[in-house]
């Protein structure tokens, strides 16, 4: 399933908001732009499933206000990147390009925390209750 048409765009920003995108190796990954439409942060992982994608950003977007970003030099070139790390010190969500001066890319994790912050909740369909085992006997 091709999920390029998932996500949510937030309210007022026409090219912004979260999508979620089936990546050339068939996981799905999901970015998150600006009203301007610029791509601010894009998730280092890959998922399963769209929707795992979905939890996963609605995850970040709940805890938006404690999140603490590590802001390196790159690897190969010129510049600093923000990378925010998820469960064993995995990069979860990073910076979607490098930034020349430090203090332009903590303005960046900056900038990016307050627009995931204004993001919607996603709503997800609950799971079927499952039958009680009075129920399976009748």
């Amino acid at each position: 399933m091709d999920a390029s048409n998932r996500g949510h765009t937030a309210a007022g920003a026409g090219r912004g908001g979260f999508r979620v995108e089936r990546a050339p190796d068939g996981r799905y990954r999901w970015q998150l732009k600006a009203p301007n439409g610029r791509v601010v942060a894009v998730t280092a992982a890959g998922y399963e499933t769209a929707a795992d994608a979905e939890r996963g950003f609605d995850g970040l977007r709940a805890g938006a206000d404690a999140l603490v970003a590590r802001i390196t030099h790159v690897r190969d070139g010129i510049g600093w990147v923000w990378v925010v790390p998820g469960s064993r010190l995995l990069p979860e969500v990073r910076s979607s390009r490098a930034y020349e001066r430090y203090a332009t890319c903590q303005n960046a994790f900056r900038r990016f925390v307050v627009l995931l912050a204004k993001q919607p909740a996603l709503e997800f369909p609950e799971l079927a209750a499952p039958l009680r085992p009075s129920d399976a006997r009748r």
